[in-house]
């Protein structure tokens, strides 16, 4: 199999594990305790989206707009599927047998159907804004500074899908006030790892680059910045 096939699986199948993990685990709230006036509330879903921005920023280097277009419909696509399934799941009655009883199942997943739909909006768009300020600032930089076209696409991006996902998940259940805050903590984190994650990205840049072989990924990087995608097997992925 083609080493750029391999890649963009590889890539899109971690980022589409971390995605719906993180849409069915955000009913969670987790709080970390600063100090007595420091206490910030976030959501589970907060664990497993640093894994999405660093997959993010890959794609969008190795195989350009379209590649990480495609990726973020199809994890449109995939959550939806997840939201229905989910639906049918809550309807079909647990066994008498059951460790998990339907009240237990529900109380889990029930309130992961408004954080889904919630993060259907924010996560689309989340990822367009991302993936167009990511190029934007590579154009600008004639691909240089890999560091600020992933940290700055990140951090506007993610100021947008911090606030919206909360309101349309939460409104009713808590107050404006405490959605804000939550949203406000969020963000300082999402802001915070984004940042942390650099070197990581570059690693992970590193290992690609040795794995494609220094003139197949220039290749790739060149044809994805000016094509806007890359070809795979004659094929647009």
């Amino acid at each position: 199999m083609d080493k750029r096939i391999k890649l963009f699986t590889v890539l899109s199948s971690i980022f589409l594990s971390a995605l719906i993990l993180a849409e069915i685990t955000g009913g969670k709230l987790i709080q970390l305790t600063i100090s007595a006036e420091w206490v910030f509330t976030m959501t589970m879903g907060v664990i497993p989206f640093p894994i999405t921005f660093i997959i993010t920023d890959i794609i969008n280097e190795y195989f350009g707009r379209k590649g990480m277009r495609y990726i973020t419909f199809l994890g449109m696509a995939m959550v939806v599927m997840v939201l229905i399934l989910l639906q049918v799941d809550m309807i079909v009655p647990a066994a008498a047998i059951s460790p998990v009883s339907d009240e237990a199942f529900i109380g889990v997943f029930g309130i992961s159907v408004r954080i889904i739909i919630g993060s259907i909006v924010a996560y689309l768009i989340g990822q367009l804004i991302d993936i167009s300020i990511f190029h934007f600032i590579r154009e600008r930089t004639g691909g240089k500074l890999l560091w600020l076209r992933a940290t700055g696409s990140t951090l506007i991006s993610q100021l947008i899908d911090s606030f919206v996902v909360l309101l349309i998940a939460f409104s009713g259940q808590l107050s404006f006030g405490t959605i804000m805050e939550i949203g406000v903590t969020n963000y300082i984190y999402k802001f915070a790892i984004a940042v942390l994650i650099t070197p990581a990205l570059y690693i992970m840049h590193n290992i690609i680059d040795r794995y494609l072989g220094s003139e197949l990924a220039e290749e790739m990087m060149e044809q994805a910045h000016r094509e806007g995608t890359i070809i795979l097997k004659g094929q647009v992925p």
